[in-house]
C-alpha cells in the first residue's frame, strides 16, 4: 500500500470530478463489503486528496482495526490525525507505525500531511526514536 498522495496539490476541475467519479465508485464496493482493504486503502487516500480529512480518518481507523500489525496502515493514520489536528493521536499512531518497521524516514521528513505535526513539539520524542533506529539499522 503505498503512503497518501500530497492532499495539498491542486486538483483541475476535471480532475476533481473524475477522484469524486472514484470516491463514488469505491464506496459503492465498500457498502458490499466493509472489509475491502484494498477498496478502503484507495478510499481513504482518495478522500484525503479530496480534502475530507473527516472521512479519510475514519477509513484510516476502520483499517487500523482490520490490519493491526501493518506499518503503513498506522502511518496514514498518524497522517489523517495530523490533518485533523490531533496530535496526542498522531503521535501514537506514528509510533505504533515505527514498532510495527515504518522506515520511510525521508518521507516522513517531508510528507506535507505531517507537516502540523512535525511542528508539534510531542514530535521531538519521535525524532529521537527515529536517530536510535536508524542508529540500530546501521549497526
Amino acid at each position: 500500500m503505498p503512503a497518501k498522495k500530497n492532499s495539498k496539490s491542486k486538483l483541475t476541475h476535471t480532475e476533481q470530478r473524475d477522484l469524486d467519479t472514484k470516491i463514488e465508485f469505491i464506496e459503492g464496493l465498500v457498502r458490499r463489503d466493509s472489509n475491502y482493504v484494498d477498496a478502503l486503502q484507495l478510499l481513504g487516500d482518495h478522500y484525503t486528496q479530496r480534502g475530507r480529512y473527516t472521512d479519510g480518518l475514519q477509513v484510516d481507523e476502520r483499517l487500523a482495526r482490520l490490519e493491526p500489525q501493518n506499518p503503513l496502515v498506522f502511518y496514514n493514520l498518524a497522517c489523517s490525525y495530523s490533518l485533523t489536528d490531533e496530535f496526542d493521536r498522531a503521535i501514537s499512531a506514528l509510533d505504533r507505525a515505527l514498532a510495527l518497521g515504518y522506515r520511510d524516514f525521508k518521507w516522513l521528513a517531508k510528507d506535507p500531511d505531517m507537516k502540523k505535526l512535525r511542528a508539534h513539539p510531542a514530535f521531538q520524542e519521535i525524532k529521537e526514536k527515529i536517530r536510535r533506529l536508524n542508529k540500530l539499522d546501521r549497526d
